[in-house]
This record gives C-alpha cells, sequence and structure tokens, in this order.
C-alpha cells in the first residue's frame, strides 16, 4: 500500500488541476475517480459537451442564415444529429484522454472507484485503505431539482440527459433562465425545437447586470426562444409522447406541454458517500462543505474546493482554489481573488461578466461612472455579422479604478479577461484606454468603453 501526502477526491477541474499542482510542488498525490473517464462534470456531460454542440448549432444557423450573404451557396443543409452526438463524444474523449496523459506525466496514481474517507489520514477506495496526510474533497455537484419534478432523463431531463438526446425534439420546454438551461435552449432552437423557457424571477440570468439581462433576453427573443417570466413551476409529468408542465402566474395555473422538459434550476453540492459527517465534517444549510479561508474543512488536514464549497460553480473557480489549497498543503501561500472570478454564458451572441454590477455598486452606496460602446461601432463585428451588443465598463468616479465589467457579444467571453488582469492589478480605464488595441479585433470595443469613461469613445 502506498502513503500518499494528498489524495484528491474527484476528478473534475478542480481536482485534477490540485492534484497536478500537487504534484509539481513535491507531494505524492493520487486522485480518486468512480468513472470510467476523467474530467468530471465538466469534460464528461457539463462545460465541453455543451461547447461542442453550441459550436455546431451556431455553424448550422450561420449555413442557414449567413453563408447566402457571403455568396456561400449551399443549397439545403441537413442535419445529422447521430453525427453530431458522434463529433460531441470524440471532443469528450480527446479531452478525458489528455487529462489521463497529464496525471501520468505527472506520476499521479489514478485510484479508480468511489472514495469514503475513513479519517483525516485515510480513504478507501473499492476495497483497499490508503493512507495521507492530507485529503482534498473536489467531489462537485450534481443537478438539483424542484418539488413534483422527477428528472427520468426520458422526457423530463437534466443538462446531462439534454446533451445526449437521441433525435431533436419539436418542442422543449426549459425550467430555469440561468446559464445552463439558456445555453441549451439556444442550442436546440437552433436546430429547429420550439423552445419555452419558464422563469420564476421577473428576469433572465438572476444576479447579472440588469441592462446586459434585459438586452440578452431581447436576443434570444429575436431568436426564436419563448419566455414565461414570475412563473412559478408546481409539477411536471412525462407521458409516452410528451411531459405535462404545470406552472402558476398571476394566481392562474396554468398547463403546457413539450416532447422534453429540461430541468435546470441550478445544482448542488455532491457529497453522498464520502462520510464526511460521520468523522466529524460539517455542511453549510445548502449542503456545502463549510471551509476558513485557506479551504481546510473543519476537520484538521481535510481541504475542500469547487462545487462542494460556497461560491459560484464554475470549474476556473474550482481550477483556481485547486492550485491555491496544493500551495497551502506545501505550505507556501494560496491566494484566489474572489472579486475577479469571471463568468461567461456561450450563446451567441456570448454574454461575460466580472466584478460589480451597476445594482450593487448602487446597493453599496459607491459612486461610479459607466463607459458603454455598441460592437455597432465595431468594423470586424459587423464584418461577421455580430454587431448587436455591447461593452459597459463601471469604474469609480474619484480614482477611476474598474469595478466591473459587463458585456454582450462577439467573443465576449475571450474579451473579459482583459478586464480581469487589469482589475487584478488595480486598473483604471484609463489605463485600458490608453493602451493599443490592435485594428480591427472585437477587443477595440473595451478600449471604447473605457474612453466612455472618459471624454468619450471615438466611434461613438
Amino acid at each position: 500500500m502506498t502513503n500518499y501526502d494528498v489524495i484528491v477526491i474527484g476528478s473534475g477541474p478542480g481536482g485534477y488541476v490540485s492534484a497536478i499542482r500537487c504534484a509539481q510542488l513535491g507531494l505524492k498525490t493520487a486522485i480518486v475517480e468512480g468513472r470510467d473517464t476523467l474530467g468530471g462534470t465538466c469534460l464528461n456531460v457539463g462545460c465541453i459537451p455543451s461547447k461542442a454542440l453550441l459550436h455546431a448549432s451556431h455553424s448550422y444557423h450561420e449555413a442557414t442564415h449567413n453563408f447566402d450573404k457571403m455568396g456561400l451557396i449551399i443549397n439545403n443543409p441537413k442535419i445529422d444529429f447521430d453525427k453530431m452526438q458522434n463529433y460531441k463524444n470524440d471532443v469528450i474523449s480527446q479531452n478525458t484522454k489528455g487529462i489521463e496523459f497529464l496525471l501520468k506525466k505527472n506520476k499521479i496514481d489514478w485510484l479508480k472507484g468511489w472514495a469514503k474517507i475513513v479519517n483525516k489520514n485515510q480513504v478507501t477506495v473499492g476495497e483497499n485503505t490508503h493512507d495521507t496526510k492530507n485529503i482534498i474533497i473536489a467531489s462537485g455537484s450534481e443537478p438539483s431539482t424542484i418539488p413534483n419534478v422527477k428528472i427520468d432523463e426520458n422526457r423530463i431531463v437534466s443538462s446531462t440527459g439534454a446533451l445526449s438526446l437521441s433525435k431533436i425534439p419539436k418542442s422543449m420546454i426549459v425550467i430555469g433562465a440561468g446559464v445552463i438551461g439558456l445555453e441549451m435552449g439556444s442550442i436546440y432552437s437552433r436546430l429547429g425545437t420550439d423552445v419555452t423557457v419558464i422563469e420564476y424571477m421577473d428576469h433572465i440570468t438572476p444576479g447579472m447586470d440588469l441592462e446586459i439581462s434585459k438586452n440578452f433576453q431581447r436576443t434570444l427573443k429575436k431568436q426564436g426562444l419563448k419566455f414565461i417570466m414570475g412563473a412559478a413551476v408546481k409539477s411536471a409529468k412525462s407521458t409516452k409522447t410528451k411531459a405535462n408542465v404545470i406552472y402558476k402566474k398571476a394566481d392562474a395555473e396554468i398547463k403546457i406541454d413539450a416532447e422534453i422538459v429540461l430541468v435546470s434550476t441550478g445544482r448542488k453540492p455532491f457529497t453522498n458517500g464520502l462520510n464526511f459527517l460521520e468523522i466529524g465534517g460539517e455542511l453549510t444549510e445548502r449542503g456545502q462543505i463549510k471551509t476558513n479561508n485557506k479551504w481546510q474543512t473543519s476537520v484538521e488536514g481535510i481541504y475542500a474546493i469547487g462545487d462542494a464549497i460556497a461560491g459560484p460553480m464554475l470549474a476556473h473557480k474550482a481550477e483556481d482554489e485547486g492550485m491555491a489549497v496544493a500551495e497551502v498543503i506545501a505550505g507556501k501561500h494560496g491566494h484566489v481573488n474572489y472579486d475577479v472570478i469571471p463568468g461567461v454564458i456561450y450563446t451567441t451572441p456570448e454574454v461575460a461578466n466580472v466584478g460589480k454590477t451597476e445594482e450593487e455598486l448602487k446597493d453599496a452606496g459607491i459612486d461610479y461612472k459607466v463607459g458603454k460602446f455598441s460592437f455597432m461601432g465595431n468594423g470586424r463585428a459587423k464584418a461577421v455579422f455580430q454587431g448587436e451588443g455591447f461593452v459597459k465598463l463601471l469604474a469609480d468616479a474619484t480614482t477611476d479604478r474598474i469595478l466591473g465589467c459587463h458585456l454582450i457579444g462577439p467573443a465576449a467571453g475571450d474579451l473579459i479577461h482583459e478586464i480581469c488582469v487589469a482589475m487584478e492589478f488595480g486598473a483604471s480605464a484609463q489605463d485600458i484606454a490608453m493602451t493599443c488595441h490592435a485594428h480591427p479585433t472585437f477587443s477595440e470595443a473595451m478600449r471604447e468603453a473605457a474612453l466612455a469613461c472618459g471624454d468619450g469613445a471615438i466611434h461613438a
């Protein structure tokens, strides 16, 4: 039996990144994973497969809507959904095999099976018990649901089921207008599905800057998605040919049906079977593992990161925590700046944000200024039929320090990182405005928004 310095439970982005960083720091490391493939939810049934289908459906939309405008004549493009699913599965396979290669390269042992923590220094996997000095719980999350809605992954599906449908449904009801629901809804809408989104709040993507949220909803409606806002879903039931949903809105109960119902009402920490509570571990009221500011749980020598603890359930947040906790265990100073965690929605157009929203600044009584710039003023965006959307930069009214950025438009998920780096260094809007940006690029819109925080944008 091998004695380890660290055993990491879970091989998602938080887990495998943490394991690699531990190994880089000279710690004898093992990772526990019960799936047949590494990568957790993200690589197998989350971030990566959804991006493959988003790309495929966007390409189909381009072929049917924009190719002809550019003189590219393709008569009656057709969808081979089986082949599209094979493409998605190939992408998953390439990525999961890549993780396996990285673990071998860094001499990290893969303990195949499900973990049970015996005590702070022992983990059982299958019939074998392994000794370790430290344990990192990176067990991730699973889809949550609501009362009277049972996911069967047939007619009523989670995001996992929605990624692997056997055919394109004629109609789909999406319960919840968050990131997952809107990405999946947009995939199938582009492929020809009649998509209706039901949301309890009066706006989509709760927590997002309200101006961006409203603009985003208008854009999705133009693309064909339908929205029922301020509605509470009371039940969903499957039949042989469809699923029925009953929702309540303005004191009236209304019944609608669709071929598929996607439940995207969020996710919850997955800690089942870990034996964590039994050895003295503590959870929050929401089922998250309690940790201090060094990711140490209530049990000495056991740490937790990612979706299993408080904070946004984002793969890159888990990765940051994974690297930081490895450094803490190695006696270094691990750091995560939770004020600079970007969020991205990978629809077309993309939506991205970092830092404070305008609503948060108002509530906090912070004086701020706003610089906005429309992608209609960006030559590159117009050249690729993506002039819709805008950049919104928020800066301190006195110091000009950047407080947040929110944008909807082409490559928003990549553009946001200019602001992430700027915020990490405490940059001002003027710092961005004075930096040369190549022409023609989408990134010029970021500079223009920064200029708008001062004397004004050039192309507005």
